[in-house]
């Protein structure tokens, strides 16, 4: 039935003449999109500010969570690094099941709403959970590392609540993020250029509204925090996430739509099941001869994919016992060229995928050793304090700057001389820049251990600038790099997978520090480990320069898969006749 509805959009001529967009999308009432009259930069920009809102309510939990473990919830450095780095992981680990459920059952619009909803729950909670949890204590009086002395150690009954709540938070958000990004990248039509440069461009400007929302959480919820009014912030953080739901649903009759797809999971099973048991067939030397169905969309209404000659087992799946073009009645047995080719965009991914783990490793550190780095060094500028979390401002500052350096100062000229970078060029980049932010947090380290604590923390800002300015060549082109080469009905699972990167680098960075504890431990350096309870005692430059090294590894293994990396792209109407 879908697929019938998807051919009558497209069919569909404009209303009144009016110019209609040519990808697929429909509005609310299921028609063909007006061009004038949905997307577009209105769209955009209220998608824009839903996600600047939001992530200032979910910065205002985990950009000082580290900070709350350590001095609420009485953890030692390397538990409450790993407890930061877990919660981080599982946030980003729901953004694949979102990701599933947007694309091939609720659709973007409708998951949007419900993550969001769920977010906005766990948010209610934790604020009223942490009333009464801290006003029990009187954790709220005092600041910085002396409310520790406040706070009493939570009961098993309080700590299951505090944990219920921040992990619904994590299931909102985290499910939440791949479909807004799709989602706000789908107001804009691809097959038109204009649009297609205005989407470019919107996913530049959606991390600097990300970032917006990071910088009003790092300047003024860190701040609160760090006075020990933790209600207070986490109250704010709801208010912001209140708002962000309101403006999504002001747009609600302007946003252009996709209708849903098959699920991957199932695609992929078919064409494995159907690989297998025609793997006694011949493959056709022709990939003309190949299974596809006619006219210029697929079987599930998206647009056909090209054969592509790697990954030629899977072919098998295509091959045809007897000529036919209509859909086969035993799926399991027979797979359009395009199921194949899906799979095989979704294995060509998997190494680069892989790749970026150890960089989101290394950005993993800014939400818990930096911050860790920070409480053992002078964080006063005369009479102001600065909290441990605050310098992570600059992070934002790098990230601002080298949008707006890269696309004006580096993409422009490029392209009008020669070619920008590649999506895979900058991604290396990204790598470089971000192996130099671990060397640099590295030094700044020794200088640390050398001055006993008297350092400034504003020593950190190179680390945040390098670390900032590694996000937009490396994350921001990952997100636009994984929506572009997958297929039309799997474009959530894109944005899943950069944001699942993030997830598998949490959960190696925890897993590095634990290792390096227990190794370190036993090490000639008085037992404290790298990462030990009193910074002054440990070696954490070590733990750094290990992250730089695992990168410039990364980096290799990197450059040699994308230079073997087959960029696949839709079957435009000429190619097809």
């Amino acid at each position: 039935m879908e697929q019938e509805i998807a051919a009558d959009a497209r069919e569909q001529v404009g209303h009144q003449g009016e110019e209609t967009t040519r990808d697929g999308s429909v509005d609310w009432n299921g028609m063909r999109c007006v061009r004038a009259k949905s997307g577009g930069w209105f769209a955009g920009f209220l998608i824009l500010l839903n996600q600047a809102l939001a992530t200032l309510a979910v910065s205002g939990i985990g950009t000082n969570l580290v900070t709350f473990m350590r001095v609420v919830m009485r953890q030692d450095n390397a538990d409450a690094a790993n407890h930061v780095s877990n919660w981080s992981g599982t946030t980003y680990v729901f953004s694949i099941i979102g990701a599933l459920i947007a694309d091939s059952y609720w659709g973007r619009y409708k998951a949007c709403i419900i993550f969001q909803l769920l977010f906005l729950a766990g948010m209610v909670e934790l604020s009223i959970a942490s009333y009464f949890f801290l006003h029990k204590y009187s954790c709220d009086s005092g600041s910085g590392e002396g409310m520790k002395n406040n706070c009493s150690l939570p009961s098993k009954a309080e700590t299951v609540i505090f944990y219920v709540s921040i992990y619904q938070i994590a299931l909102g958000n985290g499910a939440y993020q791949p479909a807004i990004t799709t989602f706000g990248a789908d107001q804009f039509d691809e097959e038109d250029t204009g649009e297609r440069e205005s989407k470019n461009a919107f996913y530049g400007y959606f991390f600097l509204a990300n970032n917006l929302g990071s910088l009003l959480s790092v300047t003024l919820l860190t701040y609160i925090e760090d006075q020990g009014k933790w209600t207070t912030a986490f109250a704010i953080s709801t208010l912001a996430a209140f708002l962000g739901l309101a403006l999504f649903a002001v747009g609600t009759l302007r946003f252009r739509h996709f209708l849903t797809s098959e699920n991957p999971v199932v695609t992929v099973s078919q064409v494995v099941v159907a690989a297998i048991k025609n793997r006694h067939l011949n493959t056709p030397k022709q990939a003309e001869e190949l299974y596809e169905v006619h006219g210029t969309d697929s079987s599930n209404g998206g647009r056909k994919i090209l054969h592509t000659p790697d990954y030629r087992c899977l072919d098998k799946a295509a091959v045809m016992r007897e000529p036919s073009t209509q859909p086969p009645s035993k799926p399991l047995s027979l797979c359009t060229v395009t199921q194949v080719e899906q799979v095989k965009c979704i294995l060509r991914l998997v190494p680069i995928w892989l790749c970026s783990i150890i960089y989101s490793t290394a950005y993993s550190q800014m939400t818990s050793v930096f911050v860790e780095q920070a409480r053992a060094m002078d964080n006063t500028i005369s009479k102001f304090r600065i909290p441990p979390a605050g310098v992570s401002i600059f992070e934002i500052v790098g990230i601002t700057a080298f949008v707006f350096i890269y696309r004006f100062c580096i993409a422009k000229p490029l392209s009008k001389r020669s070619r920008e970078p590649s999506e895979l060029e900058r991604m290396g980049i990204g790598l470089i820049i971000s192996a130099a932010a671990m060397v640099t947090a590295g030094m700044v380290e020794r200088q640390r251990l050398k001055h006993a604590g008297s350092l400034s923390v504003l020593w950190q800002i190179p680390q945040y600038l390098l670390m900032g300015a590694s996000e937009v060549f490396m994350y921001v082109t990952m997100t636009e790099f994984f929506n572009d080469q997958l297929p039309d009905g799997m474009r959530s699972l894109g944005s899943a997978l950069a944001v699942a990167s993030m997830s598998a680098g949490s959960y190696a960075s925890s897993l590095i520090v634990t290792l390096v504890m227990a190794i370190s431990c036993r090490g000639g350096d008085g037992s404290h480990g790298w990462i030990p309870e009193d910074l002054n005692k440990g070696h954490v430059d070590r733990f750094f320069f290990l992250i730089a090294v695992l990168d410039a590894v990364d980096l290799v293994a990197f450059v040699v898969l994308a230079k073997r990396y087959r960029q696949v792209k839709p079957a435009t109407s000429v190619d097809l006749k």
